[in-house]
């Protein structure tokens, strides 16, 4: 059987990602719009009530448009905006969350794609949790790099063609006042009490992303040592493709034995999760593409789950 696919918003940056991903595919029809009917009304719904699934490629006030246009039962969405991210009548689309959570997106006619600093951080975060060492309460705060793909079209020509480009050298911290739009999904989904203090950076290089959250070992609820925490990461990932717990002090996994590389996992849909520290502190750093896991990849390996396929399936 041929699915027929449609992303609306196919000139984007994670539109043009899905669009390779699937381009590859004999299983899937594509279904396309002309170029000077990208923002056509008509045609779009029309394409949009055709597919078996559509991908939303939106702002996020043009995704919550796009879904309106839908006027059928069979068409299943996967939305790549934040509108609906924390929407409970959506189902949050990161099969790795443990609790049936996959078989949810498999049953769901409407999947919420994650942020990319979001996936990072519900991943490192979700264990711990659920294992009840980490409080609700903990004042959380998280940090994460990312290539400047991740701004889209408008910072990509920033970076690489404008006359700016030349000042564009060092990491740049932004959302300085802490109001991030990938906040309420990571409080939502992970269930803390309060939001975390987030800082994104943005640097010069184009994809690959690091995920940062420290932990005070004292501020736990119960006596849990740095290999407690990798142990326990690895047990709870072990059954997982696409998240991959490093061992503990492997020097080799580093650049010059001191240097984690964060561009490492690009052109993969993989999570590479990393715990460091000491006996009073501990690190713990999510690695991967902002475009594959992070985006894209995260969107196709939902679509595959939503579809009855195989997970991995072109990924």
């Amino acid at each position: 059987m041929s699915y027929k696919i449609y992303v609306d918003g196919q000139e984007g940056t994670t539109g043009l990602q899905i669009l390779d991903y699937l381009s590859k595919r004999t299983d899937l029809q594509l279904l396309k719009i002309d170029s000077d009917k990208r923002k056509d009304i008509s045609a779009r719904k029309e394409l949009l009530n055709d597919a078996d699934l559509a991908f939303l490629c939106l702002p996020d006030a043009a995704a919550v448009e796009a879904v309106s246009l839908i006027d059928n039962k069979h068409t299943k969405v996967i939305d790549a905006s934040t509108a609906h991210r924390t929407n409970r009548n959506w189902v949050y689309g990161l099969p790795e969350l443990g609790n049936g959570q996959r078989e949810r997106i498999a049953a769901s006619t409407r999947v919420a794609n994650p942020g990319c600093h979001a996936t990072g951080f519900i991943l490192l975060i979700n264990p711990l949790l659920k294992m009840s060492i980490l409080p609700k309460d903990y004042p959380v705060s998280c940090t994460s790099i990312t290539g400047y793909s991740g701004g889209g079209r408008k910072l990509i020509a920033k970076y690489q063609h404008s006359e700016d480009s030349q000042n564009m050298g060092s990491p740049k911290p932004y959302g300085l006042k802490l109001q991030h739009k990938h906040l309420p999904e990571m409080t939502a989904v992970s269930g803390l009490d309060f939001p975390p203090v987030f800082l994104p950076v943005v640097s010069n290089y184009y994809k690959g992303m690091a995920v940062s959250i420290p932990l005070a070992a004292d501020r736990l609820s119960r006596k849990t040592s740095v290999k407690d925490i990798q142990k326990i990461m690895s047990d709870f990932y072990a059954d997982e493709k696409y998240v991959n717990v490093m061992p503990y002090e492997d020097d080799s996994l580093l650049e010059d034995g001191s240097y984690l590389n964060v561009e490492a996992c690009n052109d993969t849909n993989n999570v590479d999760i990393f715990v460091f520290g000491h006996e009073e502190q501990i690190l713990l750093v999510a690695r991967f593409d902002n475009l594959g896991k992070g985006a894209s990849g995260a969107a196709v390996q939902n679509m595959n789950l939503m579809l009855g396929l195989e997970e991995s399936l072109g990924l």
